[in-house]
């Protein structure tokens, strides 16, 4: 592992999604302090001392869902917990992402050490192991309905621990028990309890959201970038950003996206040179843009505070309080989550399907100076007008996907278990759609770009300025048809590589400037 920066203390520190995707990189590194492996222990104590008494507690000494009037002897409860590992491993579909699998083992093992699980010293260290030295787990990304939590894909997430399964290692797949003969590891023998802990959770779900506010908050953040950039190409108004209006209706999002655009239009020459246009309004596509940003803003920071409460909470069952005291609850239970991601997945949409329209905006002529189309030579020429056609399919297919997961539930396991969330389909759904804006947000940044090149030789305001010139080191100025494709890709990297969000960052830096607002903090993933 690279050497960290920091140690973040599982179970005791408090995890963000920020924190984990650090630990996930090999930023800061995890460890156990000496306090919470001592509840660690203690929790492992009573789930031994309740076998010793035979007093049937669900899932240490019974069978699991419509099993749990089954009581298990004392010398069959290990083999319960490798069983329900084996039985529960029926995940279908494409494995999931290495760090989203990885983002999983962390949210568990944090979870783990607060000591409510019943869980050994020695699995807990072999799952901190696997962190520490980057040998994940293949997960299959279909299979969860989200409660009792997530039992498939964590099934698979865990069965390393007992020889079972694959691993990805160095870029390479391997079976485990391959992986095992090579480096000498051997597998962990589960007693009772531990096979419950692992499998029972919402760390799938989570670890999905966790990618959710990540790559959500930088579609959000260059969304408004680009939007500003249109708003210049087109010569809009800059008074639907004025602080005096949004004052009268002070939803945070929306106030904090009208200060960034109208601080990243200060000092634009095109935009002094359109202050006495007669225009009397823009179309509600840059109009609207504090209004529409600011309220995926707004489901974007909801999710991100319920996310923080579910990554620095116990989700399995039953939970150990004491030795007289366990409590079979729903705390796996991930409609929490669930209906948070549908949110920020329409939310997710939204962002895409304003973009799309000022694409179309764009494209039309009808702004003094720039031409239809984009290109002055058209008929030979389609010019930028295809491009919105991969927008609007884009958007079309955002809009299907928006059907909220967690609006559903089929019943399972006999129906001891006839309500679920469904919240791991949220977590995918979200990730698909804001994977789709990413592409949206390419192109309306292509377009931008291109209008604002009929606005030469004036200048762009000062940060905007800098991220032209950036595009034209990598994508050039279409004076006639190409194969916009390649442009397109280009732009797609840009946009997943926060290339936008970095020129901003290293000019207000230069210039002592920033875009921030009294919102900046809880508009920030850390």
């Amino acid at each position: 592992m690279k050497p960290s920066h920091s140690i973040f203390l599982y179970g005791k520190d408090y995890l963000t999604s920020g924190i984990a995707l650090d630990i996930s990189l090999g930023k800061i590194q995890g460890g156990i302090s000496k306090e919470n492996r001592e509840k660690v222990r203690k929790s492992r104590e009573i789930v031994e001392k309740i076998v010793e008494k035979g007093q049937p507690v669900y899932g240490i000494n019974t069978g699991f869902g419509p099993l749990c009037t089954t009581k298990i002897s004392k010398e069959e409860t290990k083999i319960l917990q490798t069983n329900i590992l084996k039985s529960h491993s029926v995940g279908v579909g494409e494995p999931i992402a290495t760090e989203i699998a990885k983002l999983m083992i962390i949210l568990k093992a944090h979870s783990l050490a607060k000591g409510f699980s019943g869980i050994s010293e020695a699995t807990l260290d072999r799952i901190i192991w696997h962190i520490d030295n980057d040998v994940i787990p293949l997960v299959p990304s279909q299979g969860s309905v989200g409660a009792s939590g997530d039992l498939a894909p964590l099934s698979h997430l865990f069965l390393p621990l007992i020889g079972l399964g694959e691993v990805e290692y160095q870029g390479e797949i391997l079976p485990t028990a391959a992986f095992f003969k090579e480096t000498g590891l051997e597998a962990v023998e589960l007693g009772p309890k531990e096979g419950l802990a692992l499998i029972n959770g919402t760390q799938f779900i989570a670890a999905h959201a966790v990618k959710v506010v990540e790559k959500l908050h930088s579609c959000l953040s260059q969304a408004d970038i680009i939007g500003a950039m249109m708003i210049e190409g087109l010569q809009g108004s800059v008074k639907p950003f004025y602080d005096e209006l949004h004052a009268l209706r002070p939803y945070k999002g929306n106030v904090h996206v009208a200060k960034r655009v109208k601080r990243l239009l200060k000092g634009s020459e095109i935009m002094d040179d359109h202050s006495d246009c007669e225009r009397v309004q823009d179309p509600y596509s840059l109009r609207c843009i504090p209004q529409v940003h600011g309220a995926s803003r707004n489901a974007w920071l909801h999710l991100k505070e319920l996310l923080e409460i579910e990554l620095n909470s116990v989700t399995d069952n039953p939970i150990i309080i004491n030795e007289n005291f366990t409590i079979s609850g729903g705390n796996f239970h991930g409609q929490p989550l669930a209906m948070a991601l549908d949110y920020a997945c329409l939310a997710a949409s939204e962002i895409g399907n304003i973009s799309d329209r000022r694409i179309y905006l764009a494209l039309e002529g009808n702004s003094p100076g720039v031409p239809k189309l984009l290109m002055e030579d058209t008929g030979i020429n389609s010019g930028y007008m295809i491009l919105q056609y991969t927008t609007a399919a884009l958007a079309s297919e955002n809009k299907g996907l928006c059907f909220p997961a967690s609006a559903d539930s089929i019943p399972t396991s006999l129906g001891q278990e006839d309500h679920v969330s469904m919240g791991s389909i949220s977590g995918r759904k979200a990730l698909q759609v804001i994977e789709n804006v990413e592409k949206i947000l390419a192109i309306e940044l292509l377009t931008a770009a291109q209008a604002f090149e009929f606005r030469k030789p004036m200048k762009s305001g000062l940060f905007l300025e800098e991220i032209h010139k950036e595009i034209r080191k990598k994508v050039a100025f279409a004076n006639k048809d190409r194969v916009f494709a390649n442009d397109i890709k280009i732009g797609i990297e840009l946009i997943q590589h926060k290339t936008l969000i970095n020129i901003i960052k290293s000019v207000g830096e230069k210039r002592k400037i920033s875009l921030e607002t009294e919102f900046s903090n809880e508009f920030e993933v850390y």
